[in-house]
């Protein structure tokens, strides 16, 4: 018996040899400093964790409304209109179980076969394979670190086509850490109305932005483009629950019904504590905790860029936003005569005890990515153990 040829049609993650060799070297009792994470290394705050222990005491351990409870919905749309400065109405809000499955829900009510979704490079790994499993085409548009990895209007235009249904726009960035201006979000929000297609815009690291700098919504443009955007959010990031699987969406209440549906037949509600916990994330006084996280991102992100870019080979963007780097190593791979990023972090893993991301997992060969939501003492020794390394390669060369 065969397989679906959805299934099939889904590429394994070239990142996943590494991360089991990873888990097995720690479990062997390996010193392995992992820059793989993509969550923060902070704690929930104890009001959110206190909140849901609140919730299994008063019993709400039942099924809720599918798209989520009418308060938590109403707090998101309170939590857009403050934060983004956009307008919804708690119909207009669905709560899915983490923002990866907003956006799967996303790309199942709007994508139909033969339609193509613009995915600019570097991008988050799902994205494509999400756009596959609803039976469209990713078109991948490689942006540039000399660009500050920003899609423009002219590399959009030249890969919209007939077929083409919607982009994807993830701003802060997740691997480059990018954050897209105002002035960039109009010129593609003109482009997209112009030709009637949908944004989908990640925003899940919105409030990790540094340097004072301001993330902008694409939806708060104009009132064209926010009828044809959904924005993605959730309290994953901010709030260091990402283990607590609460993400939702916004947008028109067309498409947010049709994910309902989607949702109803796939997980149902969200579990009933977790919203709890969040209704408490999002109304509670979390303010000084976002900060001091921001406030550490953002010694250890200076830290790795001044190191990063002090090692031969090595290339490195400061970051705007989120909590990665992702430099370029392709001037290295060369010297080192390395064939792909993948096949170097092999070699990190095996001879450095560093775990690194490797761009291809994002669209983008010749880059790696490091997460610095890691302690201070392992990314002075990781990055320690990364400057030997590509020493040892250039004059093994």
């Amino acid at each position: 018996m065969s397989l679906s040829k959805r299934v099939e049609s889904i590429q394994p993650s070239p990142t996943l040899s590494l991360v089991a060799k990873t888990r097995e070297m720690r479990r062997k009792g390996i010193d392995v400093v992992s820059f793989s994470a993509g969550e923060p290394d902070f704690d929930t705050p104890e009001g959110i964790k206190d909140a849901a222990i609140q919730a299994i005491r008063a019993g709400f351990t039942k099924y809720t409304a599918t798209s989520g409870i009418e308060e938590l919905r109403q707090a998101v749309a309170d939590l857009f209109k403050r934060k983004k400065g956009l307008s919804y109405r708690p119909e207009e809000i669905i709560i899915s179980c983490g923002a990866k499955h907003s956006l799967f829900n996303v790309a199942m009510a709007l994508f139909n076969e033969g339609d193509e979704v613009i995915v600019p490079a570097p991008y988050w790994v799902t994205y494509p394979d999400q756009i596959v499993m609803a039976g469209a085409k990713p078109i991948i548009v490689p942006t540039s670190m000399d660009d500050n990895f920003i899609l423009t209007p002219d590399l959009l235009k030249k890969h919209i086509t007939e077929r083409t249904r919607a982009i994807i726009l993830n701003s802060p960035n997740n691997p480059s850490g990018t954050v897209y201006k105002k002035d960039d979000l109009e010129k593609i929000a003109h482009v997209a109305i112009e030709h009637n297609l949908y944004v989908i815009s990640d925003e899940i690291y919105d409030d990790i932005v540094y340097d004072g700098v301001k993330q902008v919504s694409i939806a708060s443009i104009n009132n064209d483009i926010f009828n044809l955007t959904i924005t993605i959010d959730g309290v994953s990031k901010s709030y260091a629950m990402t283990g607590w699987r609460i993400g939702f969406a916004a947008g028109p209440a067309h498409i947010i019904q049709a994910m309902g549906k989607i949702q109803s037949q796939s997980t149902s509600n969200p579990t009933s504590i977790a919203q709890k916990a969040a209704l408490e994330a999002i109304n509670g006084n979390y303010e000084g905790f976002i900060n001091n996280l921001v406030k550490a991102y953002d010694k250890r992100r200076r830290y790795m860029i001044e190191r990063l870019n002090s090692i031969d080979g090595i290339r490195c963007t400061l970051p705007q936003g989120a909590f990665y780097v992702f430099p370029r190593v392709s001037s290295l791979l060369e010297r080192a005569n390395i064939d792909s990023s993948i096949t170097f972090c092999e070699y990190l893993l095996e001879k450095a005890l560093v775990a690194a991301v490797p761009g291809e997992a994002f669209g983008m060969p010749g880059h790696i990515r490091l997460s610095y939501a890691v302690s201070e003492d392992d990314i002075c020794k990781g990055l320690d153990r990364i400057e030997k390394i590509v020493k040892d390669l250039i004059k093994g060369r």
